[in-house]
């Protein structure tokens, strides 16, 4: 069977330049769009762009309805199935305007890979995130060992997490001078530093517990007196392997290479989490544990925009919707206190002013990607 359409493959291959090239799209989001046109040409079997009818759409949905899920042999989510109609809808549209096909493709066409209103808020829907507490990180700190360079960088990089809320990709990236100690900084230059959108901007250690901030700081002392690194070497290096004494292939240490991804951040976590006995939080969720703690702390507009903006967040929304959820044991004191009466909320007008800032905020800003 063809599994290959040369034409298709041009316009596919514009297509995802465009995107890069015109949208400023990154490469997660062009891999995403390329598997959902691999997807529906499998489905139609390879057929010609040109031959596109509306019934072909409505088929596609309805296979991938049935359609199950390689690794787990479950389903497709709705949430895949959405994503991938909503990049098919994009395409055609893109499609129908290109010189060869707008003859023979209607606009309207793509508008029938949508999936019905009740799916798509269902794909849409949002869960709630579990959000580790810093008393949950500080025990997790508490019981890692802490005697090699290798333990000791792992326990480092758990507080320098907290103490930044620094994505696990820029952390991996992150050199030895982009931290300065005495003004209690770290600065993500995003021509070294691996920054969502390459965005540069300054973070200030967070006001977390002080056993936090000495554990991270005392590792970058430890990196530059005990260590050796110099300022272009990285914060958090690769573990350096090779064959031990026992003649087995083991760690020796640490090089001075950066990780070539956060993956080993992320299994770094895992170990930690287990050996506390504590469920599983990703170094993403760290940033919610912050949200959280800066709902508690402010007291102002004004406070809130820096806490956003130390999360590299241009506009305090983002904060809110993307991190700010209240948790549900704050939920539930929140509805007792509502019960006592003449109650009277704990930031006074304060709460006013932050209601009156984020009406502003809404009616001023731009959809957030």
């Amino acid at each position: 069977m063809t599994k290959h359409n040369a034409e298709n493959e041009r316009i596919k291959r514009k297509y995802l330049t465009f995107l890069k090239q015109a949208k400023g799209q990154n490469e997660a989001t062009i891999d995403s769009v390329a598997k959902a046109l691999s997807r529906f040409e499998s489905y139609n079997k390879y057929k010609n762009f040109k031959a596109f009818h509306y019934q072909q759409a409505i088929g596609f949905k309805e296979h991938l309805a049935k359609h199950k899920n390689q690794k787990t042999g479950k389903p497709l989510s709705l949430s895949t199935m959405n994503s991938t109609a909503r990049h098919l809808t994009a395409f055609i549209e893109w499609l129908s305007q290109q010189v060869g096909y707008k003859s023979r493709i209607s606009f309207s066409d793509a508008q029938y890979f949508n999936l019905s209103e009740k799916d798509t808020r269902t794909a849409k829907a949002t869960r709630k995130k579990p959000v580790a507490t810093i008393e949950q990180i500080n025990h997790v700190l508490s019981v890692m060992p802490n005697t090699t360079a290798i333990e000791k960088r792992d326990r480092a990089l758990i507080a320098f997490t907290l103490l930044t809320g620094a994505r696990d990709s820029a952390i991996a990236s992150m050199k030895v001078k982009h931290v300065d100690i005495s003004a209690g900084l770290v600065h993500q230059d995003a021509r070294e530093v691996e920054t969502k959108y390459s965005k540069t901007f300054t973070t200030y250690f967070f006001p977390v517990d002080d056993s936090v901030y000495r554990t991270a700081t005392e590792w970058v002392e430890y990196l530059k007196n005990e260590l050796l690194f110099g300022n272009d070497e990285p914060l958090f290096p690769k573990t350096k392997t090779g064959v031990g004494a026992n003649h087995n292939f083991e760690a020796l240490g640490l090089s001075k290479e950066h990780w070539s991804s956060a993956a080993a951040i992320r299994e770094i976590f895992k170990r930690a989490f287990a050996l506390a006995e504590l469920p599983y939080f990703n170094p993403h969720s760290f940033r919610n544990t912050l949200a959280v703690l800066g709902e508690q702390l402010c007291q102002t507009p004004e406070q809130f925009k820096a806490w956003s903006q130390n999360l590299g967040h241009e506009g305090v929304l983002t904060t809110l919707y993307s991190y700010g959820e209240v948790q549900d044991n704050r939920q539930a004191e929140l509805f007792k206190a509502f019960k006592k009466p003449h109650m009277a909320l704990a930031t006074g007008s304060n709460a006013d002013e932050i209601a009156q800032a984020v009406i502003k905020a809404m009616a001023n800003q731009k959809p957030v990607a």
